[in-house]
């Protein structure tokens, strides 16, 4: 029997929920809406997706989204919801990542019958992971890069987000860099401005990044944005590695699934992984996907580091969709025991010192990137004092001291709680 992936959806039908799976499995492999010509049993028993299980969920009063095929028709509900469990050939997708983004997420969110789908969670098998890439850095290699062995990864974004030329945005990152930090970005939308074209800033920022290496010893590992164009973003990747830095970032939605895994094997730096956009594929609960198959496309495509938002942070997720989204960065895709296919989950968005706590408590091996914008950069002191608050911060968790009583000899981490308004 061929390898099969298999795929969990949440579909709503005023429909025959079995019957509707049943179309969903046809429309992603070698169906349609009537049978064809050259559609053999043969054909259909090597190529067609099996319909696994159909769980019934309660049903609903009205319809979550619009259909105007079922308007047209004056279909009354109930609206009717199941878990529905797919299985599809990986003959059908063979070494062709696009192709199983298309199989697993494709039109079947168009589909007639339906007014809901939802991609919830997806499981490969480990010959078919091994098709694909692996993070060349992921946790292991990130932390060796940055010569930080153990505790959360301290890190910023460059703010303001754009406008700043090539020159001010190294002297930001010198402050950084004296201050301690571990890590930097550049934000989603500072890509290739006028102001600071991305081969200007690169030279710029890795000439303080050499200099505080050669003063330090440390290496701090820098994000460039490099998403653009693909031959120009595979050209700032080349550029990056020559000037001695270790990270490249991408705009993951914008660049394409291909462009990703181009830039994969084309270099060992980082690959840090934006997935600004995802909330278009997430926020509605009847439509688009869960994270977990989010990051398992992204994750075979050879990213190193995910971001999964902050907990109590300044967007829509809950925290329970944060925590979740960082412990699949960690878990392997197949293979339980495949510790090298982990990446790093990125904390950020409205992080402080005064949300370090529950964000350890959700990883208590802190392996994650912990990045505060305003957290640091807004701090009354100072970035530098941004970071030595987070700092102070970890050493409160490793005594299991509240941040109140560590404030109390620790003044830039007291001025942080009075500032941002922390409470433990």
């Amino acid at each position: 029997m061929s390898e099969l992936i298999t795929a969990t959806y949440l579909i709503e039908t005023p429909l025959e929920p079995a019957r509707v799976a049943e179309v969903l499995a046809g429309e992603q492999s070698s169906g349609t809406f009537v049978r064809v010509a050259g559609e053999t049993e043969a054909l259909k028993a090597r190529s067609r997706a099996t319909v696994l299980r159909v769980d019934a969920l309660p049903s609903l009063a009205a319809p979550s989204l619009p259909n105007a095929l079922l308007e047209r028709r004056r279909q009354a509900g109930p609206w009717r919801r199941a878990t529905v469990e797919v299985a599809f050939p990986v003959a059908n997708i063979g070494h062709n990542l696009p192709t199983l983004a298309a199989t697993l997420a494709g039109n079947l969110y168009d589909l007639g019958e339906t007014t809901g789908v939802r991609l919830q969670q997806v499981r490969i098998p480990a010959g078919f992971r091994a098709r694909f890439e692996r993070p060349k850095q992921g946790v292991a290699g990130t932390r060796a890069l940055t010569g930080v062995a153990e505790g959360p990864l301290v890190g910023t974004i460059i703010k303001p987000n754009v406008g700043m030329t090539a020159a001010e945005t190294a002297a930001l990152v010198e402050d950084l860099c004296h201050a301690g930090i571990d890590f930097i970005k550049d934000d989603e939308c500072c890509g290739n401005p006028e102001h600071a074209p991305t081969p200007e800033r690169i030279r710029a920022v890795m000439e303080v990044v050499r200099r505080w290496q050669d003063r330090s010893g440390k290496h701090v590992m820098v994000a460039f944005n490099i998403t653009d164009e693909h031959d120009e973003m595979l050209r700032h990747a080349d550029l990056v590695a020559r000037e001695g830095g270790s990270c490249v970032m991408v705009s993951m939605n914008w660049v394409g699934m291909s462009s990703v895994q181009a830039l994969r094997r084309r270099t060992d730096l980082a690959v840090h992984g934006h997935r600004n956009g995802f909330g278009m594929f997430s926020r509605h609960p009847a439509l688009g996907m869960d994270f977990q198959p989010y990051q398992l496309l992204w994750r075979l495509a050879g990213v190193d580091h995910m971001h999964v938002h902050g907990l109590s942070g300044k967007f829509s997720q809950s925290d329970e969709e944060v925590v979740s989204s960082a412990h699949d960065c960690l878990r392997p895709l197949s293979d339980p025991e495949d510790d090298a296919d982990i990446v790093m989950p990125a904390f950020s968005s409205g992080q402080w010192a005064g949300t370090l706590p529950q964000t350890i408590a959700a990883v208590p091996d802190a392996d994650l990137m912990f990045m505060c914008g305003g957290g640091i950069l807004a701090h009354p002191g100072g970035p530098g004092d941004g970071v030595i608050s987070i700092r102070e911060a970890w050493q409160a968790i490793r005594r299991g001291q509240s941040l109140n009583d560590a404030g109390r000899t620790a003044p830039e981490l007291a001025a942080a709680l009075e500032f941002f308004g922390g409470k433990d």
